[in-house]
């Protein structure tokens, strides 16, 4: 019975979309250097740019050329679009766009400021943030807090079309990047730590209409998960029937969480989006363990989706991290790249999850290539095992010592590296054509962790578990390095420590440079081959937000939001104290407040 209605509703999933090829305007604005027309740079979400006007031997010479204020005191993560003449960015709750004429002094065209109810505030995990707009076809589409799903006209900003997209009075808020492929515009949402059953949802670009929607869990007709097609990578064979449901005890998977907020990426020739699902609800692991008291995995948290665009079906899936006892969300950004592996050219997706793993996967099946520690001081697991066919093919080794779960109880532990935060959280790597190395912004922070039993009540917390966070010891005595990565060797060519965590998206361009930012607020270019610094400015405030380039004139800019917050930054952003607020950050990060302080402006630099 279940297996015909999965049948109908893929076909007519299939049948209700229009047989476009990928969308043409955004391929073609993100193939011109001049431009930055998508949030990660491409499709391929590499944040490298082709532009080499400011390089090695002149970036020490930036100056500061411009600078915008956003009027709004939080968090300001992801970054501004450029077209043309045109520039399009947007701040922090209460999510306001503006349009800026870059051919006239950066003149205000247009200014959106959405109405949202204040009450989704305090449902917002880890501050207001978001992480910014994307552009089609004429058109600028906004993900707002209360989960609004907005269209708004490039040249004048009017309000094209709005649908809602989840309750906030349920916990499920908004704060990812929203990807145009095709004639779709696809969305997550969060909720996790509010037992929401979160899901990916693709509209039509022009109507606004529901085209598809995929559950992280469910039954097989909600995940859209063909159980004789779409492969399970720890096995290499088909998911089979109920794949979700089999992992969950009872009804635990209708609060299950895997919220969806991370950066996208897509494949036109494989036609699959890519993107990662995060935590099982509630976080404490004991209360998600099977009747016998066993851990159960809890699909599809935790897991790196490749899902067809037209229809929304599931290609390959595969869980980091089965029975989460740590928070270690799999949402970080999937970055396709196409490098030697053993000696082949491969095709492959490269994803740095917060468990603190380096994972490299043949894209189009999801055959695990390489899996590895990308910080040496990573403890809770001592390998991934990658042997096809072993029972534990693409799962982690638990160290006992760093569970949380023991018995069928939930057990306090220490020194747990990484930090529930991750070795990465949402901080978006790059990818650099010229080198063919990851340039990664990496936390070093590690954590004591106690779970305690929670009760669900739809749009209260359900989090379950008590942080403290503090540098990783035996180390440099910071919180964050900047690093070089070999993905197809699973090695760090190269690491530059930081004082607090690097919480910025990096960029890499052609001229052989390295950017990213850091919490305390200094702009940094580094050089690619050896990491040696280049240039470095202190912004008004921390820099959560990822750097871009763009031409104007004939001449490159480099830009950057600052806006300390984020949830390594939420003790200043939001005002706390107490050292386990933040779901442990406050405590950690306590240091930061002597280095910055709130603000909300971006920053563009270029050549005297």
């Amino acid at each position: 019975m279940r297996k015909s209605a999965i049948a109908c509703g893929l076909l007519a999933s299939a049948a209700f979309t229009s047989p476009v090829l990928a969308n043409a305007d955004v391929q073609k604005l993100s193939a011109d250097p001049n431009n930055w027309a998508i949030q990660s740079g491409n499709y391929a979400g590499t944040r490298y740019s082709t532009l080499d006007q400011i390089n090695v031997s002149n970036v020490g010479s930036l100056k500061v050329a411009w600078t915008f204020s956003t009027g709004v005191l939080r968090g300001h993560e992801g970054g501004p679009i450029v077209v043309g003449d045109t520039m399009w960015l947007h701040s922090a709750f209460p999510n306001i766009v503006f349009a800026l004429n870059l051919a006239d002094e950066n003149k205000i065209i247009w200014k959106y400021e959405p109405k949202q109810d204040p009450s989704v505030i305090p449902v917002m995990c880890c501050d207001t943030v978001n992480r910014g707009v994307q552009y089609a076809e004429g058109k600028i589409f906004l993900h707002q807090a209360d989960t609004s799903l907005v269209a708004l006209d490039a040249k004048t900003g009017k309000e094209l079309w709005k649908v809602v997209n989840a309750d906030p009075k349920r916990g499920e808020t908004g704060t990812g990047a929203p990807l145009v492929t095709k004639d779709k515009v696809i969305i997550g949402v969060s909720g996790a730590e509010f037992g929401v059953r979160c899901f990916l949802t693709a509209y039509d670009i022009n109507s606004g209409k529901k085209v598809w929607r995929a559950y992280s869990m469910g039954p097989d007709s909600d995940i859209l998960v063909d159980p004789a097609k779409t492969i399970d990578v720890h096995t290499g064979k088909p998911a089979g029937k109920d794949s979700s449901l089999k992992t969950w005890n009872g009804d635990q998977w209708k609060i299950g969480g895997g919220s969806i907020w991370g950066y996208m990426s897509y494949d036109p020739e494989l036609n699959l989006i890519y993107y990662g699902t995060g935590n099982p609800s509630t976080w404490n692991p004991a209360q998600r363990a099977g009747p016998d008291g066993k851990q159960i995995d809890q699909k599809w948290s935790m897991t790196k989706f490749a899902r067809d665009v037209d229809t929304g079906v599931a290609k390959w899936a595969y869980q980091m991290t089965p029975f989460d006892e740590w928070d270690f969300d799999g949402i970080n950004e999937p970055i396709l790249a196409d490098i030697k592996v053993g000696g082949a050219d491969r095709k492959v997706v490269v994803h740095f999850d917060r468990n603190g793993f380096g994972y490299t996967q043949d894209r189009a099946t999801g055959e695990l290539l390489v899996a590895q520690k990308y910080d040496p001081k990573v403890n809770w697991a001592t390998e991934v095992v990658n042997k096809p066919g072993d029972p534990q093919h693409g799962r982690p080794q638990v160290v006992a010592k760093y569970s949380t779960f023991l018995n069928g109880q939930d057990v306090n532990s220490k020194g747990i590296c990484p930090a529930a935060l991750g070795s990465k959280d949402q901080q978006p790597a790059s990818f650099s054509k010229q080198t063919g190395l990851f340039y990664v912004p990496t936390n070093h922070v590690c954590m004591d962790y106690e779970p305690f039993k929670v009760s669900y009540t739809a749009g209260q917390p359900y989090v379950g578990a008590t942080l403290s966070m503090f540098p990783a010891p035996d180390s440099h005595g910071g919180m964050g390095n900047f690093i070089a990565w070999d993905a197809a060797a699973g090695k760090i060519v190269w690491s530059k420590p930081e004082q607090f965590s690097v919480w910025s998206g990096a960029l890499t361009t052609a001229g052989g440079v390295a950017f990213y930012g850091t919490l305390e607020g200094y702009f940094k270019a580094v050089d690619q081959k050896d990491g040696k610094e280049l240039f470095k400015f202190k912004t008004p405030s921390g820099i959560i937000g990822n750097a871009m380039t763009y031409t104007h004139g004939g001449k490159q800019y480099v830009a950057v939001f600052s806006g300390v917050g984020g949830w390594a930054g939420i003790g200043l952003a939001a005002g706390l104290t107490n050292p386990t607020d933040g779901l442990g950050a406050v405590g950690g990060y306590a240091g930061l407040k002597q280095y910055t302080n709130l603000g909300g402006s971006l920053t563009v630099f270029s050549l005297p």
